[in-house]
C-alpha cells in the first residue's frame, strides 16, 4: 500500500531530474540571459540516483519520469535507465525531452529499457521556434519524434505550452501533426512557476478557451471518461483522436496530485511550487541505509500538505511566482532544475 500524505494522496509518481543544464532557452522557462548552475560535485552519480529511487519505490512509487533541464545532455543516461529498468517495482519508466538530441539517442534509450517518451514541441513554425527557444533546431526535434516512432516507442506524447499571442493559433496544426506521427498531444496552460519571470495572467489560454477553439474547427469535443491521477484531462475529437489538456493554472488538480520531484543534486520537493526541499544527498553520502532513507521519505510525505497551484489560484493579485533576483539566489527554484 502506498504511503499517504495529510490529504490522503499516495506517493506514486516521482520525477527525477538528471541535470539542470539545457540546450534551449524557452521563453516560458528560461527567459533570462544568465543562470546559476548546480555545482558539479553535488550532482548525484548514476548509482546514487538509482539508490534513492529504490528508497522511493519501497514506499509505493511505481511511475518514474526522467527530466532535466534536458536529460539527454546527461552523459551515460542509458546506463542509468538500465539500472532503473532493473527495479521491478517500477511499472512505468518515461522521459521528457526537448527532442534536440533524440534522433541520435532513441535507439540506445529503447535498448536500455525506457518505455515512453514525451517531447516538448510548442510550434511547427521554424521562425517562431527560433524566437521561442533562441535556437533554430526545429528540424532536429521533428527528426527525433520520427526516430522515436521508428525504433518502437509507443504511447509517445507531445507537450505544448500554449501562450496567448504566441502559439495559440497552432492548436489544430499541432493536433494534425500528432495524428501523422501517432503521438498524443497535450496542451499545457502557461504556468507561473519556476523561471517564468515573463508570465502574466493575460497570456494564459485556459482549457475552456482551447476546447471552444477546437470545437469550432472539429465539431463536438467529448471528455474521455476515466479515473486517473495523471495531470492531463483527456478529450476525443469526432474522428476518435484523443488529446489532453493540463490546466494547472485555471483548474488545478492538487487534490489528486501524487507526484514529487528529485533534483539532480538530490533535493526532494513535494510540490512544484515549494520553495524548500529536503536534502537527500547528505544522508546518502553519509552512508544512510535503505531503511534510514525510507524513514526520511516516510516522514516527509506523511507530513505533506502542499496544494501549491490551488493556493496560487486563490491569490488576489497574481503576478509571476518568483522574481529573477530570488531565482538567482537559489537555482533549485528554477523549473529547469527541478523538472516539469
Amino acid at each position: 500500500m502506498s504511503l499517504l500524505d495529510q490529504h490522503q494522496r499516495p506517493l506514486r509518481n516521482l520525477r527525477v531530474s538528471v541535470t539542470d543544464r539545457c540546450n534551449l532557452r524557452c521563453a516560458y522557462c528560461m527567459p533570462e540571459e544568465e543562470y546559476g548552475w548546480l555545482p558539479k560535485k553535488d550532482i548525484l552519480t548514476l548509482e546514487e540516483t538509482a539508490r534513492l529511487v529504490e528508497a522511493f519505490t519501497s514506499l509505493g512509487v511505481r511511475n518514474l519520469r526522467l527530466t532535466g533541464g534536458e536529460p539527454l545532455l546527461r552523459r551515460d543516461l542509458p546506463v542509468l535507465i538500465e539500472l532503473l529498468a532493473a527495479n521491478e517495482a517500477i511499472e512505468d519508466l518515461a522521459l521528457t525531452t526537448n527532442g534536440i538530441l533524440l534522433a541520435r539517442e532513441a535507439d540506445a534509450l529503447q535498448r536500455a529499457g525506457l518505455q515512453r517518451i514525451s517531447i516538448s514541441l510548442d510550434t511547427l513554425d521554424p521562425k517562431r521556434f527560433e524566437v521561442l527557444t533562441r535556437n533554430d533546431r526545429l528540424k532536429d526535434v521533428l527528426a527525433g519524434i520520427e526516430r522515436a516512432r521508428e525504433v518502437g516507442f509507443g504511447r509517445t506524447k507531445i507537450d505544448t505550452v500554449v501562450m496567448r499571442g504566441t502559439n495559440d493559433d497552432e492548436l489544430v496544426d499541432l493536433l494534425e501533426y500528432g495524428k501523422r506521427v501517432e503521438a498524443e498531444v497535450r496542451f499545457i496552460e502557461y504556468m507561473d512557476v519556476g523561471g517564468a519571470t515573463q508570465w502574466t495572467p493575460e497570456r494564459v489560454v485556459s482549457r475552456a478557451e482551447m476546447l471552444e477553439s477546437l470545437g469550432e474547427h472539429y465539431g463536438e469535443v467529448t471528455a474521455v471518461d476515466e479515473v486517473t491521477a495523471a495531470p492531463a484531462d483527456r478529450y476525443r475529437l469526432p474522428d476518435g483522436t484523443v488529446f489532453g489538456i493540463i490546466s494547472s493554472t485555471t483548474q488545478p488538480f492538487c487534490g489528486a496530485c501524487d507526484r514529487s520531484r528529485l533534483t539532480a543534486d538530490g533535493t526532494w520537493y513535494l510540490c512544484l511550487y515549494a520553495t524548500q526541499g529536503k536534502d537527500l544527498r547528505a544522508p546518502l553520502r553519509a552512508g544512510a541505509s535503505a531503511e534510514e532513507l525510507a524513514a526520511i521519505l516516510r516522514e516527509g510525505w506523511g507530513a505533506r500538505t502542499n496544494r501549491g497551484a490551488e493556493d496560487r489560484l486563490e491569490g488576489v493579485d497574481r503576478t509571476s511566482w518568483l522574481a529573477s533576483d530570488e531565482l538567482k539566489q537559489d537555482p533549485r527554484l528554477e523549473m529547469h532544475t527541478r523538472g516539469g
